[in-house]
């Protein structure tokens, strides 16, 4: 069985490549990232997709982020909210939003690639998209090509050219709603899933504000898909 190292960060978009990666029978290995973020409770929700899925392994690496900065995710900088949680004729913005963590896409896919030349894996799943998602430079196309070339450039277990690595990114064209829809069809369960970026504990559950791009995005695509988003939100 090929193995594949998914990067699991806990939201829906994970979780969905992991379906789907493991539909493609692959072997699952997840990679998640303690980086400073403020929801890091996300790392709560990656290990129970990387259990739901029966990942072979899944590792969380711990780096400090913050000593960077620049982002309201690993800086004292104000999450934006909009005061709509979801209102389907509002728009997300084109510009590349504070929640942007410098680089942060390049240096996840590094690491995965580390862990693949240890387990001898040449393929990597990564959740990006670029129809429904903040702008962030580092989820498109280009970007994952470039990044491609670069990995099998970089590495001994590729310097024979016998293999290659691959970077799946299935999730690219698609919108929330259609993501939504191909991960209920492969039994995603979404309930396990965190995508807010500003979450708050009330009573010892987990709230997500509702209000910020992340939020706003999941809204929009569990309402177009007419289906059911069983998280707790505040608003």
């Amino acid at each position: 069985m090929k193995k594949a190292v998914i990067l699991i960060s806990g939201g829906l978009d994970s979780a969905t490549i992991s379906a789907i990666a493991k539909a493609q029978n692959f072997e699952l290995y997840g990679l998640s990232f303690d980086y400073g973020q403020r929801h890091k409770i996300e790392l709560e929700s990656a290990k129970k997709i990387a259990n739901f899925f029966s990942f072979k392994e899944h590792k969380i690496a711990n780096i400090d982020l913050r000593i960077f900065g620049k982002s309201a995710l690993t800086a004292d900088i104000a999450v934006p909210k909009s005061k709509f949680a979801f209102d389907k004729n509002q728009q997300i913005s084109d510009e590349i939003p504070v929640t942007y963590v410098p680089a942060r896409n390049t240096i996840f896919l590094s690491y995965c690639l580390a862990y693949c030349e240890v387990i001898n894996a040449f393929d990597i799943f990564i959740g990006v998209n670029a129809i429904d998602y903040s702008g962030y430079p580092d989820c498109r196309k280009d970007y994952i090509n470039a990044f491609t070339s670069m990995a099998n450039l970089a590495c001994a277990s590729t310097i024979d050219l016998q293999n290659q690595f691959t970077i799946h990114t299935p999730l690219s064209d698609m919108d929330k709603k259609t993501i939504i829809l191909n991960g209920l069809k492969l039994g995603v369960d979404y309930s396990l899933t965190h995508s807010c970026y500003d979450p708050e504990f009330i009573d010892g559950k987990i709230y997500s504000c509702g209000q910020c791009d992340s939020c706003r995005i999941r809204l929009k695509g569990f309402a177009e898909a007419n289906s059911i988003d069983k998280i707790l939100y505040r608003s």
